[in-house]
């Protein structure tokens, strides 16, 4: 029935990522080699500019601020100018504390990097620290994330827009650190201007920091096991944030408990404690440096609370272990990358009887034990639709989902007519990843990933994190 090649075992797609795009060999972005450029800069004893993300109006974008406001920035280097007096960068260890959120509506990715001030493995891999502005010091540096399923390592230079000689993004609470701000512009550069990091979600920046599994909770549905899944998250070495409610427009509006709406949050940890009875309460932070919830427990809240008062909850970590508590089950990840092709593999959802099954679609194979119990989850799939365009708010994500039927042997022209689906995300969403955690018995699976229209034309990303029960 499908044409050749459509059809693909994924555990075989995935020795196609092998070799490139490693944290360990990271690809390099715009083609910028940082050590070749340091040394050239070293060489001709002169500080680095980069010219593919330039210290001028086009790099912080259109909107955010005021023509009259940006006719007064100023690039400055904190190496030689008056933003500090000792510029370090990194001044005596890493913190959520260090920094504050500026002018710039990015609460999504400073909460992400306050959970990621937690992990300093991950930090490390996000944040090479070896990076300072003492020895061969020529105003570059360079940092790395996960995009789209590869690691890339993004140069920048130390040129940083100011207003009377203070900064106006996020700031360090020591004028003389300059990580954060630094680590931002690289993050600005990725997603093509400062501007363009206005307004998202934590779990695009945890995935950036990770490149891992990621799992979203709507906390107005959680499941019966929140508690035990946030305990193991803690232990696994996970990231987590969080996001309040939306109100009826867009402000972070302080509300009268204390906390922000439409506004995300850090979960920095969890933990149980008697009161008469056992309480389980949820540690937080907020990005702007200021403002906590007043409720209950002070800056601590209940569990009940936090599922009263938050939307949604986003964990990432760099392996699936907080997924299960199982100590004898081991899991097993996969990853291929595709792309629907208008008028050939764009055969939009289900409902499009005709034309879905020229979706590209993935073999994979589910061993183990089978539960019925309730809760008991053991594949997780995750799609990430990769954008078609330089900067982010220009981006429009496309309505993405997908299928997943039990494969049998042969698949007659009528397989996806007769054949009901074992599986599926709940409704297809214009985000960038969509993921549903399940329980399928022992089987082979057929996964079609799909967009809600036929012939609409984008790239993904299919993740299958499966569990493979073992002894141990």
């Amino acid at each position: 029935m499908p044409p050749p090649g459509v059809c693909l075992n994924i555990m075989e797609a995935r020795s196609k990522q092998d070799g490139y795009g490693k944290i360990t060999s990271p690809e390099r972005f715009f083609g910028q080699d940082f050590q070749q450029l340091k040394q050239y800069c070293l060489i001709k004893g002169v500080r680095y500019i980069d010219d593919m993300f330039p210290p001028d109006k086009s790099s912080i974008g259109q909107g955010l601020l005021s023509p009259s406001d940006l006719s007064r920035v100023v690039w400055l280097r904190p190496g030689v100018s008056k933003i500090a007096a000792n510029p370090s960068f990194v001044l005596h260890g890493i913190s959520r504390f260090d920094f504050g959120q500026g002018i710039l509506g990015d609460c999504w990715f400073l909460a992400s990097l306050g959970a990621l001030t937690f992990q300093n493995h991950i930090f490390g891999q996000v944040v090479p620290l070896e990076q300072t502005f003492d020895q061969s010091y020529c105003g570059i540096f360079h940092f790395r994330f996960w995009r789209f399923g590869r690691w890339v390592d993004v140069v920048i230079d130390d040129k940083l827009p100011t207003i009377n000689g203070g900064l106006i993004f996020v700031h360090s609470k020591n004028q003389n650190e300059f990580w954060p701000a630094l680590l931002e512009k690289a993050y600005a550069k990725v997603c093509g201007s400062y501007t363009d990091m206005n307004a998202g979600t934590p779990a695009e920046a945890l995935m950036d920091f990770t490149g891992g599994v990621h799992m979203c909770i709507l906390l107005s549905e959680p499941p019966p096991n929140l508690w035990e899944l946030l305990c193991r998250a803690g232990q696994s070495k996970t990231l987590m944030s969080c996001g309040t409610h939306r109100g009826a427009t867009s402000a972070n509006i302080v509300l009268p408990n204390g906390l922000v709406q439409s506004h995300a949050y850090t979960v920095t940890g969890v933990k149980q404690v008697t009161r008469g009875q056992l309480v389980n309460l949820v540690r937080l932070w907020n990005p702007w440096g200021r403002g906590e919830w007043n409720g209950d427990w002070s800056d601590r809240m209940t569990l009940e609370d936090f599922c009263k008062f938050f939307a949604d909850l986003d964990i990432c970590g760099l392996s699936p272990d907080f997924l299960d508590g199982s100590s004898s089950c081991l899991w097993t990840t996969s990853m291929y990358e595709g792309r629907w092709v208008a008028g050939t593999t764009a055969g939009g959802c289900i409902n499009n009887r005709d034309s879905f099954w020229t979706n590209p679609q993935f073999r994979v194979k589910i061993s183990g034990e089978y539960s019925e119990k309730e809760g008991e989850k053991n594949i997780l799939v995750s799609l990430i639709q990769k954008p078609d365009k330089r900067n982010r708010r220009l981006v429009q994500n496309l309505h993405i989902g997908f299928t997943i039927f039990e494969a049998n042997s042969k698949f007659p022209a009528s397989f996806f007519n007769i054949q009901a689906p074992v599986g599926q995300t709940k409704t297809y969403f214009n985000a960038r990843e969509v993921m549903e955690f399940m329980m399928l018995k022992p089987g082979e699976y057929l996964i079609v990933p799909s967009t809600f229209n036929r012939n609409e034309s984008a790239s993904f990303v299919l993740t299958i994190h499966s569990k493979i029960q073992t002894q141990c």
